[in-house]
């Protein structure tokens, strides 16, 4: 949901790639709650960091605490932040609370992803006076 937040609202100001540290299927009610917010990540596929550790980085942002303990180390990532969201796959027990559940989570991550635009685009019309 990330990953598709930042293309959306980000646009070519930044290049993203997006990976799990135990990456399966894209989960088809991630895929439901990303359209209804517009924006289909149906083709957005699960990669795991392991491809990614040595390639440089301005951010790596953990989503999920499981991921923050088990996160390689970035050696060549300028600033690692960690957004703390529960793991929306497994949450609920009927449907209607899983979704309850990722909308939840939707939301969050495009109000961070949001802040961060806000904050790079700030950060970089300063450096540019």
């Amino acid at each position: 949901m990330a990953e598709g937040f930042l293309r959306h609202l980000g646009g070519d100001a930044f290049e993203v790639v997006s990976a799990g540290t135990g990456p399966g299927a894209l989960h088809p009610l991630a895929v439901e709650v990303m359209a209804e917010a517009g924006i289909d990540i149906s083709a957005q596929r699960a990669k795991s960091v392991d491809a990614f550790v040595q390639q440089p980085f301005d951010y790596v942002i953990t989503l999920c605490d499981d991921a923050k303990e088990t996160c390689p180390f970035f050696p060549k990532a300028a600033v690692r932040l960690h957004w703390s969201f529960p793991d929306p796959s497994a949450a609920g027990n009927t449907l209607e609370e899983r979704l309850a559940v990722f909308r939840e989570v939707r939301d969050g991550i495009r109000d961070r992803i949001q802040e961060l635009i806000a904050t790079t685009t700030k950060a970089t019309s300063n450096d540019h006076r």
